[in-house]
């Protein structure tokens, strides 16, 4: 399943994330995803782990043009984008990558300097796609102004019970992400499972037991449904296979809504 950016390309509905996965763990990990079916993998300067990643799309056997890649450029590296970008790609040892993200947005105003270096490697045809990641309303009201160019991807945390709540400094409610679906940005949602802190939520798994699924798969499904892209995180092959498994069900409208109100 394949959501259309707003340039034409596709992006896969669901991927794996390797935030705070290093080393041989982050190859396997991709490795499994790969192996599984995942198309999308979603990594990042600062996680360290871009060289690992690399190897595993070198050794999975899948074509190249059959894998989604995402990578991010960090804080400390807005004074020489191009060479960020240049290491990321010796990294993971390609020649382009898919979505090239700004990771965070500075304290004041936003990094519109930035954003049209990136849009020139996307012209050259280095990146398919860019976008930002943990931008709220007025941070991607500001970039589009000063810029002209709107972003494909917005990446942030969302879940139930994250999309009415503050998540780092932004809230993340409906509000945002009606603004990018009106924009045509893609919503994606990082700690979809809210890095594990509710996956033992009474009214979730009264849910997961109706649908003879797990709460993990019923919050993925419920980001699928809202149209999201979901990335969850996972080193164990089992979790990382059962994540994925959630194409084979709709949840009706009103367990939906029991899922918004959360």
């Amino acid at each position: 399943m394949k959501i259309k950016l707003n340039n034409g390309f596709e992006i896969p509905s669901i991927g794996i994330g390797t935030w705070e996965i290093t080393g041989h763990k982050a190859k396997e990990s991709v490795l499994n995803a790969l192996e599984c079916g995942y198309k999308l993998i979603d990594t990042a300067t600062i996680y360290r782990n871009e060289e690992q990643v690399g190897e595993a799309i070198e050794e999975s056997g899948v074509d190249r043009d059959g894998i989604f890649v995402t990578t991010k450029i960090w804080n400390s590296d807005h004074g020489d984008v191009v060479g960020a970008f240049n290491r990321s790609l010796d990294s993971l040892k390609l020649e382009y990558v898919d979505l090239y993200l700004i990771h965070w947005p500075p304290e004041f105003g936003v990094h519109v300097d930035t954003w049209n270096i990136m849009n020139q490697l996307m012209l050259e045809g280095r990146t398919k796609s860019i976008g930002v990641s943990n931008y709220n309303i007025k941070q991607l009201e500001e970039l589009i102004k000063k810029s002209g160019i709107v972003p494909s991807v917005n990446q942030v945390p969302i879940s139930p019970f994250s999309v009415n709540t503050q998540f780092f400094h932004i809230s993340h409610n409906r509000e945002l992400i009606n603004y990018c679906n009106e924009k045509g940005i893609v919503v994606e949602a990082y700690s979809p499972l809210t890095r594990g802190i509710e996956l033992k939520n009474p009214a979730l798994l009264k849910i997961a037991q109706k649908y003879d699924k797990t709460a993990a798969q019923i919050l993925l499904r419920w980001g699928l449904q809202r149209g999201l892209v979901v990335i969850p995180k996972s080193q164990n092959k089992e979790r990382i296979n059962e994540n994925f498994d959630v194409f084979d069900f709709e949840m009706h409208d009103n367990d939906m809504e029991i899922l918004n109100s959360f």
